[in-house]
């Protein structure tokens, strides 16, 4: 569905020192250096795959979603989203690919949702009985029957991303582009819109690609991540596969049913946290079954669970060794 290969997206910058002296001089003389936002990646995704595409601010993600989505031309390189060649921009390309993101909006700030709703099948061209079928749909899956009349100045900032992914996907696009779709939201409304973009891939065989700075979103959604630093591409694969090459070790939650003194808890592993009757214990993957023997046959223990390290310390971990690399 996604086929990539020697993408590059660089820009010319002018840059210059602040003051007066210097706005003179590049009336004159403009120094310009380049920028690699993207430098030289190569994947392909298959048609049904949800992939998370990471990295730090800056990396390149939302460039590459750009370009991707015909919005920006690449420097280099060839590029096909579902047969087509984003840049031309054809019909048949843009009926079949959506781009939400989540600090930029589409909706009518002044009018309700249903009027946007509207205004797109219009644009796409949608029969009146799949608007209708659709429509329906998608205000059962977000739970939208109260929020379609309201104006949209009126809607939280979750009421409004609800909104924002279902005018997104009324012409129901086999291709989905989300950059950072669950920004700002609580808790509550991010699992909302991560079971409705998993709803929505499985009904009707959709591919996404997310990014996001939330790794909550990504463990939930994405069986396979890409990750790139600095423009270049630096892991694609499998999300369980990344952390046990980064991060083998595992991390012991321990809870008690009294308070034990730090000392009792180091021959089990590296105590990472330790709270009265709460610790964290980083063991690594061969002593597992030993720490675990230990701590069943030593501690008052109320209860013990054995969990791979936070996703955040994993790619934090990974972008360190990519740049000492």
């Amino acid at each position: 569905m996604i086929e990539v290969e020697h993408l590059r997206k660089w820009y010319r910058v002018h840059r210059r020192p602040p003051g007066l002296a210097a706005a003179l001089r590049s009336l004159f003389h403009r120094p310009y250096e380049t920028v690699k936002a993207v430098d030289d990646i190569s994947f392909s995704i298959a048609a049904g795959e949800r992939v998370g595409f990471l990295g730090p601010n800056g990396a390149g993600k939302t460039t590459t979603l750009k370009v991707l989505s015909g919005l920006l031309h690449p420097t280099e390189g060839r590029v096909l989203v579902a047969g087509s060649t984003p840049q031309d921009r054809a019909r048949s390309f843009l009926q079949q690919i959506t781009l939400v993101m989540g600090q930029k909006q589409q909706l009518l700030w002044d009018l309700p949702p249903s009027e946007t709703f509207l205004l797109n099948r219009a644009i796409y061209d949608i029969p009146k009985k799949e608007y209708e079928a659709t429509l329906a749909e998608l205000t059962a899956l977000l739970e939208l029957a109260p929020l379609l009349g309201k104006p949209t100045r009126q809607l939280s900032l979750g009421e409004r991303m609800k909104c924002e992914l279902a005018v997104a996907l009324l012409h129901r696009p086999k291709v989905l582009f989300l950059d950072e779709p669950t920004i700002g939201l609580d808790v509550s409304m991010q699992a909302t819109v991560r079971g409705f973009v998993r709803e929505y891939n499985q009904r009707f065989g959709a591919t996404v690609l997310l990014t996001s700075h939330y790794m909550e979103d990504v463990a939930a959604l994405c069986p396979r991540v890409m990750v790139i630093d600095k423009g270049k591409l630096i892991y694609d694969g499998s999300l369980h596969e990344l952390v046990r090459r980064v991060r083998p070790d595992k991390r012991m939650i321990v809870r008690l049913t009294r308070p034990v003194e730090r000392r009792d808890l180091e021959s089990l592993g590296a105590v990472v946290e330790h709270r009265d009757a709460e610790a964290v214990v980083q063991v690594t993957q061969d002593a597992l079954q030993g720490a675990v023997a230990r701590a069943l046959s030593t501690l008052p223990l109320h209860d013990l669970t054995v969990e791979d390290p936070p996703l955040e310390e994993v790619m934090r971990d990974l972008f360190a060794q990519g740049r000492a690399a």
